[in-house]
């Protein structure tokens, strides 16, 4: 299959498998499930899920067994994007071409749905039908990478220095928490539902996913500062007005495409460290394509 067959194929699975995941439950508390479905199914990349799935089939494992692990991260990014969205974070009005969570459904429901979203991506691991030893790695992994030491601690780095000079070792220590931990940990989880549980290969897929994560900041910042607001899906230059340094601002646009060319390639080569070339075909392809993406 080709790369838009493949990746067709997969998120169809994951679509099917997400619109299941979570109950309707009582009318009495209706508003949060649907404020939790708004987010988790308004579509996106699924770059974190595609990566999930993708890297269990790079290590012969069958993608419907990362399902329930790909499932997970997406809900934790959807948390992580209704709370971000919030007039006491980035206080933005749309994301993905719709109105953000709490312009919907109000502050505390979207707060609460985050919450919601959070704590069921946990249940979904828990209840996911793998081995105890997979599944505890996977929820281990997960709240790693969730937690103050990697999306959360991003995020306070994010907040700390907003309208202040931000070194560019501070600057790339928070884009490797807030975005990059979070593909690091997809990375893994597919590592894992492949039946693939050893230390060393899940840090080599870490480091490779973690630059994955920086390129891809790296290029969310080219797009802020010269994207277009109706691909994007949402406000451009939103950066500059909240006062964030950039690696736009920090280096400039040419070198800034520059890094992101050299960390994708280096870490294809990382990759290839534990999956074999033809093997990781659809992973190496998929880095690439978004380094040149539009939203």
């Amino acid at each position: 299959m080709d790369f838009d067959t493949i990746t067709k194929t997969d998120l169809d699975l994951l679509e099917v498998y997400l619109r299941g995941s979570i109950s309707a439950g009582s009318p009495l508390y209706r508003d949060v499930i649907d404020a939790m479905n708004y987010s988790l199914l308004s579509g996106g990349k699924r770059v974190r899920a595609l990566f999930c799935m993708e890297v269990c089939r790079a290590l012969g494992g069958k993608v419907e067994a990362a399902l329930p692990f790909a499932a997970a991260v997406e809900m934790v990014h959807a948390y992580s994007l209704i709370h971000d969205d919030l007039p006491c974070m980035d206080d933005d009005d749309l994301r993905r071409g719709k109105p953000s969570n709490h312009k919907v459904f109000g502050e505390a429901n979207a707060l609460l749905a985050g919450d919601g979203l959070l704590t069921h991506a946990f249940y979904t691991l828990a209840t996911a039908d793998t081995g105890v030893r997979q599944g505890l790695l996977a929820v281990k992994l997960l709240a790693e990478a969730a937690g103050c030491h990697g999306m959360i601690g991003g995020q306070v780095i994010d907040l700390g220095w907003e309208n202040r000079d931000t070194p560019a070792e501070v600057l790339e220590q928070m884009h490797r928490l807030k975005t990059g931990a979070l593909i690091a940990v997809a990375a893994q989880l597919g590592a894992v539902a492949a039946g693939h549980t050893g230390d060393e290969e899940l840090e080599i897929l870490g480091d490779f996913a973690r630059m994955v994560g920086l390129a891809f900041q790296i290029v969310d910042d080219i797009l802020d500062a010269t994207g277009d607001e109706q691909k994007l899906g949402k406000p451009i230059g939103s950066d500059a007005q909240q006062g964030k340094t950039t690696f736009i601002t920090l280096y400039g646009l040419e070198r800034s495409q520059e890094a992101v060319r050299q960390l994708t390639s280096d870490a294809i080569e990382k990759l290839y460290q534990v999956v074999a070339p033809e093997s990781g075909k659809y992973l190496a392809s998929l880095c690439w394509r978004l380094t040149d993406r539009e939203n």
